[in-house]
């Protein structure tokens, strides 16, 4: 019996309102269930395997570049510290997650993107708008969710990948995928090397009058990077009802940056996770999970240990869910999710565990050329007590392919442990910031042309803050964010165009605060990509990608500008047989120098060189 996958893969990127693929394309973040992009009425992106080898990138924040939506904050290159506003949210006001369980940092509350290893990445799901009504806290801004890989076919799957590129940048890469009867499992592993660049361009402080900025140092040593990537899985399928699936994924390494106090750091980001589902009757879908993620790191000064730099991340979690196919187009689905967090630091925290509990409902239907989502989650966490959010969403097709749709939701994230108990800055007596969203879009799709257009608005309120004198976070901040989304593709014979396009106006309206109206921090008002690629004979395909970003501010208060920018990166993708693909990219080519944190800046031209090795299934 072929091993079937959990999801629908195709051969490129799409998302919910860009249809040309979204026929066959599953989703399941946006809803929590297996449905077809094309009836999600939240805005939904999808990268396929595909994709994401065609993107030819090295980490997992890059490969978002160019997403609608999406932005950006890099302190200098691979393995450095980088931070994603997904619609101009704050980075830890987004829920990440790896095959279903939650990850990211308990003390930091965000998600270390630049130590997962994108070798062991198979498929990428990025919603955006508020979800805290089916996921809880975090899920302000959306959810990330990234999806290791599993068999698609009887017989044994080979990969393997290398590369290598600029500053002595090297990767490596190989899995093997067994499926048989039953049974299917699966190793891969990978490592990727970097010498890096002098990652910080900050000055030492001399006084007041020139205090200096970002590492603090005079460093023009390159800081390089190391990661290595390890998974495994192991799954039992005996019928179409009933499957059970085990995972494991870790990525380990370190990193060099410039500092006076640290200057290294050693991290390791762990995932396993065991997973059922069963169908006793063909309407009804129960599914198990149970998972732990780690993140672990540790600060040093040229590999000797300060006291206070050791702050590790135990997440245990466990899910359980109903989907009920009341009649065809109507699912109504139930829930209960539980997660006890704790923490291991040579900093002393009062508080070093929390469990937070969750039940959710939802309801999904279609009548005709109206379409409905409803759902509502009630979360309790030992820190703050409850919470309830809700969201609805409504769609009306015109045509197959021409939708409207609106919806409202309400969101929340939850202190982090620095937040409410870091010794002389913490505040135990915070509460959750909270949101309100509104949505109206309009999409059209089809198999050679789409289109979407989206506009939105975020109202946040009880912000953390620290403009008092003692450094203490307080609820004090509101915030309001208005954005505006164009995605459109086209293709014509062997040409294709992809284009995004995002304008954003995020403004602190705190009343009475010194930085009343003005922008929130590292976000640009205006972002664009656009690629052109072509097919040629000889199986060569060539593409150029164009990314402009306006100017951004670094500071709360908009006195430390950071200009825009342009890049320009063109890309060479040949496959001289069925099983081999060679490819080349030019990043940067026109050498901009930018920056989108103070004082880091981002590389300049650059280069990579790949080699993919992917035969058919073996029987």
């Amino acid at each position: 019996m072929a091993v079937l996958s959990q999801f629908a893969f195709t051969a490129s990127a799409t998302d919910s309102s860009a249809t040309d693929d979204s026929l066959s394309e599953i989703t399941v973040t946006a809803t929590r269930t297996a449905v077809p992009l094309h009836d999600t009425l939240a805005s939904t992106t999808v990268l396929t395997h595909q994709q994401i080898e065609a993107q030819q990138v090295l980490s997992v924040q890059d490969l978002f570049q160019g997403i609608a939506g999406v932005e950006l904050s890099n302190n200098g290159g691979l393995g450095k510290a980088s931070s994603v506003f997904l619609r101009g949210t704050n980075s830890d006001q987004v829920l990440v997650m790896i095959d279903g369980v939650r990850v990211g940092s308990a003390t930091l509350g965000t998600t270390a993107f630049q130590y997962l290893p994108i070798d062991q990445i198979d498929r990428v799901e990025i919603v955006r708008g508020p979800l805290s009504s089916l996921y809880g806290s975090e899920a302000i801004g959306g959810v990330i969710q990234l999806f290791t890989q599993r068999p698609q076919h009887d017989g044994v799957a080979l990969q393997a990948d290398a590369a290598a590129g600029s500053h002595a940048t090297s990767s490596i890469g190989a899995s093997v995928d067994v499926a048989q009867g039953p049974w299917y499992y699966g190793l891969s592993a990978s490592n990727l090397t970097s010498n890096g660049y002098p990652n910080c361009t900050g000055a030492p402080y001399v006084s007041p009058s020139s205090p200096g900025g970002g590492c603090y140092v005079f460093d023009t040593r390159p800081d390089g990077f190391h990661n290595v990537g390890t998974s495994a899985h192991l799954g039992y399928r005996p019928s179409r009802s009933f499957d059970v699936d085990a995972l494991f994924l870790r990525s380990q390494g370190g990193e060099r940056y410039a500092g006076s106090y640290t200057n290294h750091q050693s991290f390791a980001e762990q995932i396993e996770a065991l997973t059922a589902h069963w169908s006793p009757v063909s309407a009804l879908r129960l599914t198990a999970q149970a998972g732990q993620s780690r993140d672990d790191e540790i600060d040093t000064l040229d590999f000797v240990e300060p006291p206070g730099n050791l702050f590790d991340t135990i997440r245990n979690s466990a899910s359980l869910q109903a989907d009920w196919t009341i009649v065809a187009r109507q699912i109504l689905t139930v829930g209960s999710d539980a997660v006890h967090d704790s923490i291991v630091s040579d900093t002393v925290f009062p508080v070093t565990s929390r469990r937070v509990t969750g039940v959710f409902g939802e309801y999904q239907g279609r009548f005709g050329a109206e379409q409905f989502t409803l759902s509502a989650r009630h979360d309790d966490n030992s820190q703050f007590g409850g919470k309830t959010t809700g969201s609805i969403a409504w769609g009306y097709h015109f045509t197959r392919d021409l939708r409207l749709v609106a919806s409202y939701g309400t969101g929340f994230h939850a202190p982090s442990f620095n937040d409410l108990y870091f010794p002389y800055f913490g505040n135990p007596a915070l509460q959750p910031e909270t949101s309100r969203s509104v949505e109206v879009g309009l999409d059209e799709g089809g198999a050679a042309t789409g289109w979407s257009l989206h506009a939105y608005q975020t109202r946040l309120h009880d912000l953390i803050s620290y403009e008092n004198a003692l450094f203490i976070p307080e609820n004090t901040d509101t915030a309001r964010i208005r954005g505006v989304e164009l995605r459109a593709h086209a293709t014509d014979g062997p040409w294709a165009a992809r284009l995004t396009g995002s304008w954003l106006d995020p403004r602190n309206l705190t009343p009475n605060s010194p930085v009343y109206d003005k922008l929130l921090a590292r976000r640009a008002r205006a972002t664009g990509q656009l690629e052109l690629a072509r097919e040629w004979p000889w199986k060569l395909r060539s593409a150029v990608r164009v990314f402009a970003s306006g100017p951004r501010f670094d500071d709360f208060a908009n006195t430390q500008r950071l200009g825009g920018y342009t890049t320009v990166d063109v890309l060479l993708d040949y496959a001289p047989t069925k099983h081999w693909t060679i490819q080349a990219k030019v990043a940067n080519l026109t050498d901009r120098r930018y920056a989108t944190a103070l004082y880091y800046p981002q590389d300049g031209r650059n280069y990579l060189v790949s080699v993919h090795y992917h035969p058919a299934s073996l029987r």
